[in-house]
C-alpha cells in the first residue's frame, strides 16, 4: 500500500482505533491522532493561559502524556484530551497566579510605559479572566473556555462525562461562579492600586 493510501485510509479510521493501532506499535496512528486534535486542543490551552509558547508547551506535555500512556479503553478520545488539556492548563493557571502574588508581595510597583491605553487594557482584562477562571472549580472553567471556543452541548457533555441536558445548567452555574470570582480579582487589585 502506497503512503498516501495509508494516509487517506487513516483519514476514515476512528480515534479509538487509532489509539488501538498505536498501543499495538503503529506511529503512524498516534501522528494521526496529533495532527486531528493538535489545534482544537492548542485553541483550548491558549484561550484558557493567553500565551502561544505556554499553550504550545502545555500542548505537547498533553499529547506526551497520550504517547506515553495509551489508553487502555480510548472510548472517548476525544474526552480524555480535552479533559487532560484543561487540568494541564488549569495547573499552570494556578502556579501563574501564585507566582503573580509572591511577586506583587515582596516587589513595589513598577510603571511600564504602555504601547497604546487599549493594549494594556485587553492584557489586564485578559490576565483577570484567567485568574478568575483559576478559582473556579476545574469542571466548571472547562465549560466555559470550551463553550466560548464553539463546542456544542453534546460534546460538551460528552468531554465533561455528563447527560447533554444538564449542561445548559451547568454552564449557567459555571457563568455566575465566573461572574463571582472575576469581580473579586478586580475588586482585590483596586484595593492593592
Amino acid at each position: 500500500m502506497a503512503d498516501s493510501e495509508t494516509g487517506d485510509s487513516l483519514m476514515m479510521v476512528s480515534d479509538a482505533l487509532l489509539v488501538q493501532r498505536f498501543r499495538e506499535g503503529d506511529v503512524a496512528s498516534f501522528e494521526e491522532l496529533f495532527l486531528r486534535h493538535y489545534d482544537r486542543v492548542y485553541g483550548l490551552l491558549y484561550r484558557l493561559v493567553g500565551t502561544r509558547h505556554e499553550a504550545e508547551d502545555l500542548t505537547q506535555e498533553v499529547f506526551l502524556r497520550l504517547y506515553r500512556r495509551p489508553l487502555a479503553r480510548p472510548d472517548n478520545v476525544t474526552g480524555w484530551l480535552y479533559r487532560v488539556a484543561m487540568n494541564v492548563g488549569y495547573n499552570a493557571l494556578r502556579s501563574e497566579n501564585r507566582r503573580l502574588r509572591r511577586e506583587r508581595a515582596s516587589a513595589p510597583e513598577v510603571e511600564v510605559a504602555p504601547s497604546t491605553e487599549a493594549e494594556v487594557t485587553g492584557r489586564e482584562t485578559s490576565r483577570q479572566v484567567r485568574a478568575a477562571l483559576s478559582t473556579l472549580p476545574p469542571r466548571s472553567a472547562q465549560l466555559l473556555v470550551m463553550r466560548q471556543m464553539g463546542f456544542s452541548y453534546r460534546e460538551l457533555a460528552e468531554i465533561v462525562g455528563v447527560a447533554p441536558g444538564s449542561v445548559g445548567t451547568l454552564l449557567n452555574r459555571a457563568g455566575e461562579a465566573f461572574r463571582k470570582a472575576y469581580h473579586e480579582v478586580v475588586g482585590e487589585e483596586d484595593a492593592h492600586s
